[in-house]
C-alpha cells in the first residue's frame, strides 16, 4: 500500500452515501467482523427516547463483511478524516480502526473502518423479529430507520453482495409498514 492512500471501508450508509470526494470504489471484504444492527442509534436513526437500530461491525471469529472501499482524493485527506470523525465518533459508539482488507481485484489495503464498541451503552444484540418492530417505526435527524434499511438492502444487493438478514428485514419491515 502506498502511504498516500486513504482507504475507507463503507458497509453501511457509507456505501451509499459516503461524503467524501474519492478516487476509486471497489467490492471488498473485511475478516474478522459482520455486518450486523448491533447499535441503537439515538441520533442519526432514532432518538434517545425511541432508539433506532444502524448496522455496525461486530467482530466474530471466521466472519467476514463485503462492502465499498473507497480511496479518498489525495489532496483531502484530513479533510476526509475530520468530516468521517464528525459522522460517525458522533457518540463514540465506534471505534475508529485500520485494518486490513481485500479488494476484490487481489489487492490488500489498509482502511479507515468504523467497528462497534462492544462495551459501548449504545451497543445491542437483539433477535431480527425485534430489529424489524423497532426499525419499522423509528425516525432520527437523518430520517426513518426504514430508509436507511431499504437504501442499504438495495445497494447491496445492486453491487451483488448477498446479506441474507439484510434481505430479510427489508421484506419484513416492508410488509409492517405496507400491510
Amino acid at each position: 500500500m502506498s502511504t498516500q492512500d486513504l482507504w475507507v471501508f463503507g458497509y453501511g450508509s457509507l456505501m451509499w452515501n459516503p461524503g467524501f470526494d474519492h478516487t476509486e470504489a471497489v467490492v471488498a471484504t473485511l475478516p474478522g467482523y459482520h455486518r450486523s444492527f448491533c447499535m441503537r442509534s439515538i441520533h442519526h436513526r432514532g432518538t434517545e427516547d425511541a432508539p433506532g437500530l444502524v448496522l455496525a461491525l461486530d467482530e466474530m471469529d471466521g466472519a467476514c463483511c463485503q462492502g465499498l472501499a473507497f480511496r479518498a482524493c489525495p489532496k483531502s485527506h484530513n479533510k476526509t478524516l475530520a468530516e468521517l470523525r464528525e459522522r460517525e465518533l458522533v457518540s463514540s459508539a465506534y471505534l475508529e480502526k485500520r485494518l486490513k482488507i481485500v479488494l476484490q481485484d487481489g489487492r490488500e489495503v489498509e482502511a479507515v473502518t468504523y467497528v462497534i464498541d462492544p462495551d459501548h451503552v449504545q451497543y445491542c444484540q437483539i433477535a431480527l423479529d425485534e430489529q424489524a418492530q423497532i426499525i419499522a417505526r423509528a425516525v432520527g435527524g437523518r430520517g426513518p430507520n426504514t430508509e436507511y434499511l431499504y437504501n442499504t438492502a438495495a445497494h447491496l444487493a445492486d453491487l451483488g453482495i448477498e446479506d441474507q438478514d439484510l434481505n430479510w428485514l427489508s421484506q419484513t419491515v416492508r410488509a409492517m409498514v405496507n400491510p
